[in-house]
């Protein structure tokens, strides 16, 4: 067959699961025949590679609308004769009418095992909530979001003080390992669905650096699961002390020192110890081993003084 006449792939795609499932499509010479992606976030630290990175290499073209879903671009996109649509981790939804004009279908790569975690930031999202597994699921796209019958997923198990990073880093493989498994069955349009359980699904949104706010309320072990959910490279976790932030990049929720002071009297957020740093939680104390005054001098903190 030549490459006329495989099936004309159009894939939407960014980050680094983005980047490993095209250059699977390439290094088996599909038919690719554009990138749809976005231009990068200058606020933003990119820290993977992205897929067009990958199209660059390639001579395949790259457009990075701010939405498809206008009259002109589906006459784009309706143009380049697209006979399958794949989208891993596009960040924008891709209407309907885009959705039903390939005859293969439209199919999307999501960072979670569905119907848990649908939505923005599934793996920071299921680390700030302690998950002991994650993985990558391809299903078909429908109106809403992630909510498509499941064709395939591979999940793998991550550690309780894996990072959001690091728990990317194992699951990533996954992506590929199951675009490897259905890619020929998609391209023939012969590959099985099944519905997902509305019962078991949720749904989160995207996380933004506002979010990142410790509550000191929770539990030792909550606050715990936010600073590895979003320490670098994402925007981190973050306290207060009289309108001065305090960025938090780690936290201990064990160590000698928390274990000599938990029992002590202490609402949640003052600070039991200066050195090493030592704040009460909802159920005892998280020793601050990695911090970082943001915008202001340092401050000087001492024992009683209350973060927020």
């Amino acid at each position: 067959m030549t490459m006329s006449t495989k099936p004309r792939i159009l894939f939407f795609g960014y980050s680094e699961v983005g980047y490993s499932c095209l250059s699977l499509l390439l290094e088996r010479g599909d038919n690719v025949v554009a990138l749809i992606t976005h231009e990068d976030n200058p606020h933003e630290k990119i820290w993977f590679k992205t897929p067009a990175v990958a199209a660059k290499e390639k001579g395949i073209p790259v457009f990075t609308p701010e939405s498809v879903n206008t009259s002109e671009w589906r006459e784009k996109i309706a143009a380049l004769k697209p006979d399958l649509i794949l989208s891993v981790y596009y960040r924008h939804m891709i209407g309907t009418k885009i959705l039903g004009i390939p005859p293969l279908g439209a199919w999307n790569m999501h960072g979670s095992l569905l119907p848990k975690y649908r939505g923005r930031a599934p793996i920071n999202w299921a680390v700030l909530h302690g998950e002991p597994r994650i993985g990558m699921t391809l299903h078909r796209m429908v109106k809403s979001a992630d909510a498509g019958a499941v064709v395939d997923q591979e999940g793998v198990e991550i550690g309780p003080r894996d990072t959001a990073e690091q728990a990317f880093r194992k699951v990533l493989p996954c992506a590929r390992a199951v675009l490897t498994r259905q890619i020929d069955a998609l391209l023939a349009g012969t590959v099985k669905e099944t519905p997902q359980d509305e019962t078991q699904a949720n749904y989160f949104g995207g996380r933004k650096p506002e979010d990142g706010r410790i509550i000191w309320t929770q539990t030792s072990r909550q606050i715990f699961n936010l600073i590895r959910a979003v320490t670098d490279p994402y925007p981190g976790a973050f306290t207060e002390l009289s309108g001065v932030r305090l960025m938090v990049w780690w936290a201990e929720t064990d160590t000698p020192v928390v274990r000599a002071i938990t029992g002590r009297t202490g609402a949640a957020g003052e600070i039991l110890s200066v050195s090493p740093l030592v704040v009460a939680t909802g159920d005892g104390a998280l020793e601050l081993t990695k911090t970082e005054w943001r915008g202001a001098p340092a401050q000087q903190l001492q024992v009683g003084q209350r973060l927020a």
